[in-house]
């Protein structure tokens, strides 16, 4: 069936469901999973205001706590008996850095976890599994 799961996390709080609801699901399936994380870029505003040396401090502290909860994802991976790769890839488009994650890793399935704030909060905040599920062409597996 699927031989290669995409999840992506961020590190909150839902990180912890989708770690636990992929493993096991790719425990079933007999699935390796490609842990996900995408490491906000400073948009071209944020440059402006912010200082370069302070710039290269909070990059590097995104990247080192994209770094921090993939090793977590990989420990519990381990322990379930589930092959697992880390990606962490800098992106300005969430949404478009999932879909190409799911692309260049050869992934046939993409498993995310919805805050499921319904259209209100998806009007204020937006949703990146809704412009994950109509930019992909993968199947899309949400757990709410």
């Amino acid at each position: 069936m699927f031989k290669r799961i995409l999840v992506p996390i961020d590190g909150g709080k839902l990180s912890d469901r989708a770690i636990q609801a992929s493993l096991e699901l790719a425990q079933q399936m007999g699935a390796a999973i490609v842990g996900f994380v995408v490491v906000p870029r400073s948009s071209p505003a944020m440059r402006l205001v912010v200082q370069r040396d302070d710039e290269d401090d909070f990059d590097e502290s995104k990247t080192g706590a994209a770094r921090a909860a993939l090793a977590g994802f990989e420990q519990a991976a381990q322990a379930a008996g589930v092959a697992f790769q880390g990606v962490c890839h800098p992106a300005r488009r969430i949404d478009r850095a999932i879909i190409e994650a799911a692309e260049a890793q050869d992934c046939d399935m993409i498993f995310m976890v919805t805050h499921g704030r319904g259209p209100f909060g998806e009007f204020l905040y937006g949703s990146q599994t809704k412009a994950v599920l109509a930019g992909s062409k993968l199947p899309l597996m949400i757990l709410k």
